[in-house]
């Protein structure tokens, strides 16, 4: 570990309620217009292409399907916030199919008065999440994709490390795999599930930048730059080869990065675990 680069930061901008600088009711907005302005212009230009002559209905309709189903390509043409390219990037992982099997491990985990994401690491329904996501809570609803909803037991909490274990007593349910230990490349891509916002299972995509050293942390966390938001608490960090090398707690204004995603490396569960 790099633990040097850091080690003289007094002060670190965290938000553990991975908050960007758009609330959920403006990226509502924003898609809706931009949809509506796209829609008006795909009208605009299927009536400068119509000929003079009588044109078939059949054909009218096909042009008509075409354009609302490819109505999501004329988004970036129209408008481009980092708000949108993170569903538009999702919409495209969401096809890969090692993409469509890890999310059905990836769950909602909602208290009274929050919501967060967790993931499965076992076919029983052990769910691995953060402790800021169950903080104060002993029992909690699970969420998953295809199985339904689970009452889950917050049966472990490390603090320390922000990590929470609940147990939903489930059977045969889809389960991602730990790697043994928190190794990756430099500049290594990876990729995250989680429910932002109002979203449920997004897919995103990131880069590794390496170790900071937070001043509220005895150990470094791993940076990683990635469109994270409110939600993503909880989110697996997932490399090539389909293993968890971490999860994701907060976001981070660092001095030479900008906003980065925070992540808590894999090797602290099992730390926590033996401690």
């Amino acid at each position: 570990m790099d633990n040097n680069k850091e080690d003289n930061r007094t002060l670190d901008i965290i938000d553990e309620d991975l908050y960007e600088e758009i609330d959920e009711e403006e990226l509502y907005e924003l898609v809706e217009e931009e949809r509506k302005k796209a829609l008006a212009k795909a009208k605009e230009r299927r009536e400068q292409k119509k000929p003079k002559s009588i044109f078939p209905k059949w054909a009218f309709w096909l042009i008509a399907f075409a354009l609302a189903f490819n109505v999501v390509a004329l988004l970036p043409q129209t408008f481009s916030i980092p708000a949108i390219d993170f569903l538009i990037t999702s919409t495209k992982l969401s096809a890969q199919e090692d993409i469509k099997e890890y999310k059905k491990a990836v769950v909602v985990i909602e208290t009274a008065d929050s919501k967060g994401t967790g993931f499965a690491i076992n076919e029983h329904g052990t769910i691995l999440t953060n402790n800021h996501v169950v903080e104060g809570e002993e029992h909690v609803t699970v969420a998953f994709p295809e199985n339904g909803l689970y009452d889950g037991e917050v049966v472990a909490v490390f603090p320390e490390v922000d990590l929470a274990v609940i147990e939903t007593n489930g059977e045969n349910l889809p389960h991602l795999t730990l790697a043994e230990s928190t190794v990756f490349a430099d500049d290594e891509k990876i990729s995250f599930i989680g429910n932002p916002l109002r979203f449920n299972g997004i897919a995103n995509e990131g880069t590794i930048i390496g170790y900071t050293q937070l001043s509220s942390w005895e150990e470094p966390v791993l940076m990683i730059e990635a469109p994270v938001y409110r939600g993503n608490s909880g989110s697996p960090i997932i490399t090539k080869d389909g293993k968890v090398i971490g999860v994701i707690f907060a976001t981070l204004d660092h001095d030479e990065h900008g906003k980065v995603g925070l992540f808590v490396p894999i090797d602290y569960y099992y730390s926590a675990f033996e401690k």
